[in-house]
């Protein structure tokens, strides 16, 4: 792995590499102490990691980020800073990690083997659903604009399923809690389920999705997924894996649970 670091700093610069230098997975490290100089070296010099201090006299370390993001758009970023009140700014540019200093050896080598892990499941095949954080799904890497939130959460709650078949009556209750699953309802659950199958043929793969014999399932075998790899054992998607899991609907809950309750064990099935 190959990683820059850029403080203004120059005893906080050094000391960074010196940790960088002792971990394993690190196969070259440079320092720059001006983000001028740090773009000047990307130019011409693949990288994996940027370190990065915000607070610098020359460059905000966000711009720099933005300007690192656009010479190498899947280099991982991970910020170093003294002060919390980056952390809503830094993310906006999809940073990796964001530390604050002064820097402890572990939690840095914890970082960076994330922003590897994210790295290396970031390469997506055509079609894969991201569950771990917010759920998107996503071909060729570009998130699925659905017309309708209650389709996309519709098709995150069958991806939960893991192929199990569910009757519609079960996932009505599932995405709409205490309301009652009477004749007007069935009529707008049948838009929602319609509007599902029209996003997915629109963008070409509407044979994910099954719906016969009174019940609705994924096709597993036809796309990837962060929880499927994790179910598996896959060492990256537990690395992945930061504590959340489709974190906009109440009943991920439950798999939530399950997934902690797993990884602290160190057991994987389908659970």
């Amino acid at each position: 792995m190959r990683i820059i670091c850029v403080d203004d700093e120059e005893l906080v610069l050094n000391l960074v590499v010196y940790m960088c230098e002792q971990l394993p997975q690190v196969s070259a490290v440079k320092g720059f102490s001006k983000c001028s100089d740090a773009l000047e070296y990307l130019k011409n010099n693949k990288t994996d990691v940027a370190l990065l201090d915000i607070d610098m006299p020359d460059m905000n370390g966000i711009n720099l980020a933005v300007n690192i993001k656009k010479m190498q758009p899947d280099m991982a970023v991970i910020f170093l800073t003294g002060y919390s009140k980056y952390a809503v700014e830094a993310f906006s540019v999809h940073a990796q990690g964001y530390l604050l200093k002064p820097i402890n050896k572990e939690r840095l080598a914890e970082e960076i083997n994330y922003a590897a892990s994210v790295k290396q499941t970031a390469i997506h095949p055509h079609i894969f659903a991201r569950t771990f954080g917010e759920f998107d799904f996503l071909i060729d890497g570009k998130p699925v604009r659905f017309a309708r939130l209650k389709s996309k959460e519709l098709l995150a709650y069958l991806i939960d399923k893991c192929g199990a078949g569910v009757t519609r009556a079960a996932a009505f209750a599932a995405l709409y809690e205490d309301v009652l699953y009477d004749r007007k309802m069935q009529k707008q659950f049948d838009v929602i389920i319609r509007s599902l199958r029209d996003t997915l043929a629109e963008n070409g793969v509407e044979d994910i999705f099954e719906n016969k014999a009174g019940e609705m399932r994924v096709n597993t075998g036809l796309f990837e997924c962060d929880l499927f790899r994790l179910l598996k054992g896959d060492v990256q998607a537990l690395n992945a894996y930061r504590g959340e899991y489709m974190s906009a609907y109440q009943w991920a809950s439950i798999r939530e649970a399950a997934i902690e309750r797993n990884v602290n064990q160190k057991e994987f099935s389908a659970f």
